[in-house]
């Protein structure tokens, strides 16, 4: 007989237990991996492989993409016709993501040459043909950096006088007005005083309040000065009493380098002029010019689709609810002192093959 002691035989049962729980534990734990394997897993729905051109552009590819053909305009200023005739160009010539374009509100067409040769972003601009002598001084090989596509229209001198004036010697140290800053006629209008040789008193007021001082007489105002396509809505909305007329400007060697000879007609302000009546007068060149990219560069290949868009599209420009001097484009017309951007020549001479080819 074997005689065990109460704490040993305690420690005999709990060990015995101890092992009795593991070996019951594992077995409780194996039995549902050995179930899971017999039982057979439920058919999962087949997953869709998706189009990578369907998949959503991550946000760099997706400024990429409406970068890569988006075009800068400089316009000018929010009331000119330059803004709008940029607008219904950008209206025509749109292509979604193939052609964008963004006309941009500037501080006038003098100001958008400065824009196009120095601000990021800026590939087209409307300016009048006379501001490239300012920077025919300041950058002398101007050429190489700005080419043409159009000659869009002329933008006739107005010289609008009170009735004492008689004649251009007349203004002579008088107050005559050009508009403000940055318009076309405060760059213009002096540069043609100063070719006539007429020293004025210069003013640079908005030119609605200068002509309700030239109908009331006060502040001495005697004229004021627009360049700017007719007929011009001031002097057709207003009622004026005789006398308030346009001074003759007769076109000679003096305007022969950028300007052209013009005349403002009774059918443009039938209030102002007789029937029949018609008085000299001349008018700068509004050009659309492009910056000279490199050929094959991304930029130049915009500014060629820009410019087959727009050139294949005109005839859109010239129907009613677009601005009537789009029916008198000449697709073909020069400017002075500018190359044609070369997409823009190429362009005109598939058209005149196709043109011969046809006869």
């Amino acid at each position: 007989m074997i005689t065990i002691s109460g704490g040993r035989l305690l420690g005999a049962l709990s060990l015995s237990a101890a092992i009795a729980l593991a070996l019951m534990t594992s077995q409780s734990l194996a039995q549902p991996r050995e179930q899971a394997a017999m039982t057979p897993r439920p058919e999962q729905p087949a997953v869709a492989r998706q189009d990578p051109a369907a998949r959503p552009l991550n946000f760099g590819a997706q400024q990429d993409k409406i970068n890569a053909w988006t075009v800068g305009l400089a316009a000018g200023l929010i009331e000119g016709a330059p803004l709008r005739l940029a607008s219904e160009m950008a209206r025509v010539v749109d292509d979604g993501a193939n052609l964008h374009v963004l006309p941009i509100v500037t501080r006038g067409p003098t100001e958008n040459l400065n824009s196009l040769l120095y601000l990021r972003g800026v590939d087209l601009a409307i300016i009048n043909s006379d501001s490239l002598e300012e920077y025919r001084i300041q950058l002398p090989e101007l050429r190489r950096h700005v080419t043409y596509l159009l000659n869009l229209f002329p933008s006739e001198l107005h010289i609008f006088v009170r009735p004492e004036i008689q004649s251009l010697q007349d203004l002579a140290g008088k107050k005559v007005n050009f508009n403000t800053l940055g318009t076309a006629a405060a760059y213009t209008g002096p540069l043609i005083f100063s070719r006539l040789g007429i020293d004025i008193d210069k003013t640079f007021i908005p030119h609605p309040i200068a002509l309700q001082q030239m109908k009331k007489g006060t502040d001495d105002m005697a004229a004021v000065v627009f360049i700017t396509s007719k007929p011009v809505d001031a002097f057709l909305r207003s009622q004026w009493e005789p006398g308030f007329k346009f001074l003759p400007v007769t076109y000679d060697a003096r305007f022969e380098d950028y300007y052209l000879p013009a005349t403002l007609e009774a059918t443009d302000y039938p209030g102002l002029l007789k029937p029949g009546e018609r008085i000299p007068t001349v008018a700068v060149s509004t050009a659309l010019v492009s910056y000279n990219w490199p050929a094959g560069s991304n930029r130049y290949q915009r500014v060629a689709r820009f410019t087959d868009h727009l050139f294949s599209r005109v005839d859109k420009l010239q129907v009613a609810g677009f601005d009537p001097k789009w029916k008198t484009i000449n697709l073909g017309a020069t400017v002075p002192g500018l190359a044609r951007f070369p997409a823009a020549q190429d362009w005109l001479d598939r058209s005149a093959r196709k043109t011969a080819e046809k006869r």
